[in-house]
């Protein structure tokens, strides 16, 4: 099973990214590629809207305000991935915090693809945080 870990170093307080990334709606807020994010069954589903067209949906496995994190499931997309779980946390650094994004899955079609797939929607969402934040 395919698992990608991936994450940056901010310069500003695990309180004020989390705040920015750490509702389950907020990704439009701060990844480039998220159009809009609509919460369906009682805030436990997401349906994302992305740029240049295509919809994921995805349910919220676990919140932890007190941990700053948060995990996901994606329960239909377009992405070549399928049993795919992730986990977005925030912790504490030496002169900010650490944005932490993982997943595994199981390949639709090659773990190859599937990986670079993930790996370039993470980059592109770390990416800006550093942009938003400073790193």
């Amino acid at each position: 099973m395919p698992k990608v870990s991936m994450s940056t170093d901010l310069q500003a307080s695990a309180d004020d990214v989390w705040r920015m990334i750490g509702q389950f709606n907020a990704l439009p807020d701060w990844h480039p590629a998220v159009e809009s994010s609509e919460l369906k069954k009682e805030g436990q589903e997401r349906v994302l809207s992305l740029a240049g067209g295509g919809k994921i949906i995805e349910r919220l496995e676990k919140l932890s305000e007190n941990e700053r994190e948060y995990s996901y499931s994606i329960k239909d997309s377009p992405l070549p991935v399928k049993n795919y779980n992730a986990t977005i946390k925030v912790k504490d650094g030496k002169d900010g915090c650490t944005v932490e994004w993982s997943s595994d899955f199981e390949a639709v079609g090659g773990d190859t693809d599937a990986m670079k797939a993930i790996e370039g929607i993470y980059q592109s969402g770390l990416d800006n945080l550093r942009k938003m934040f400073g790193g």
